[in-house]
């Protein structure tokens, strides 16, 4: 147990985190935050749809339609990243050129996060009080108008503490990128402690995960509650 927490290996430890952490802080923060903007992109609608769709929703949508959204959604939740990874690698290399490195990475990333982001926009949306869209539809609102200005506005909270779950789901999955050449944390555990048998460097990159989620969690917290109207009546 002593030679993997030796003198020099802390030593090398903290250089990595002088020379090499900064950087892949900065490339692990870049890479959770494009994938989340992405998968929100296609998560939200994809939410959205499967409560307004609904037969009691606002837009209800054929029965069929709705089994095929389930099932993507539940098919791609159920499969395993670092699987997703290998069994999507041509379609990396379709839309990215490549098999292999960040932005390569940045294709299964998305393709797990917006499912997951989906069925957490569904959550918050079938929170929503029945009667707070009942009383838009007395008033004529169309089903657009009450997606937009009474669903999706009422929900802001939820859908705001729902993101930064989404969010640090996504980081985690970012540290899986050194397995296809990705750069970031995960790339400083792997190869400067894992395959060095380096441990410190591995709690170094862990360490600042751990913090970098604090952050991403601390900012959502607060976001949520400055935008929740309960809390301000």
């Amino acid at each position: 147990m002593g030679n993997l927490f030796t003198k020099e290996k802390w030593q090398v430890a903290l250089e990595v985190l002088q020379e090499e952490i900064p950087a892949a802080l900065l490339d692990t923060a870049y890479l959770t935050l494009l994938a989340t903007f992405f998968a929100v992109l296609i998560g939200l609608p994809l939410g959205v749809l499967l409560v307004a769709g609904d037969k009691n929703g606002v837009l209800p949508l054929p029965r069929f339609v709705l089994s095929i959204l389930n099932g993507i959604i539940n098919v791609l939740r159920s499969v395993p990243f670092l699987i997703l990874m290998i069994v999507v690698m041509p379609l990396s290399e379709l839309i990215t050129g490549t098999r292999i490195g960040t932005v390569a990475f940045m294709v299964p990333l998305v393709i797990a996060a917006f499912p997951f982001i989906a069925r957490l926009v569904e959550t918050s949306l079938r929170e929503l009080n029945p009667n707070i869209i009942e009383m838009a539809q007395s008033m004529g609102a169309t089903p657009f108008q009450i997606i937009w200005k009474v669903m999706l506005p009422e929900c802001v909270p939820s859908l705001v503490s729902n993101l930064t779950i989404a969010i640090t789901t996504i980081l985690g999955y970012t540290a899986m990128s050194a397995a296809i050449g990705g750069d970031g944390l995960g790339k400083i555990a792997i190869n400067y402690g894992y395959y060095r048998y380096n441990y410190p460097v591995m709690i170094l990159a862990v360490v600042v995960l751990i913090l970098l989620v604090q952050i991403f969690q601390s900012i959502g917290t607060y976001l949520a509650s400055k935008l929740d109207r309960r809390q301000k009546h």
